[in-house]
């Protein structure tokens, strides 16, 4: 039984292995590359600056959305965290019920 997993296991990664290359014998011709930008025509203020930089540049549109988000993120905590403790809802000296 264990001879037969082995040889189906076998089968099943060559599968994977070799089905992007019939994907890719299928031919077709040449193909054009894919361009991907964004639509600004109807776009103002910052959501154009943004789409802009979209369009311009793929890298430095990356690098400003990984560090946005974390720094949304935190300000988001802290205002929630703000709000809480003026409605009195006190997370920092709660009693934890699991001992």
């Amino acid at each position: 039984m264990k001879k037969l997993w082995v040889k189906f296991l076998g089968l099943i990664t060559m599968a994977f292995v070799l089905a992007p290359k019939l994907v890719l014998a299928a031919g077709g011709g040449d193909v054009a590359p894919l361009v991907i930008v964004a639509d600004t025509r109807k776009l103002s203020g910052i959501m154009a600056w943004w789409a802009n930089m979209y369009n311009e540049s793929h890298v430095e549109f990356t690098i400003l959305t990984v560090i946005l988000i974390p720094a949304i993120g935190l300000l988001f905590g802290v205002l929630a965290d703000l709000v809480m403790s003026h409605i009195g809802i006190d997370l920092k000296h709660r009693e934890l019920s699991e001992h």
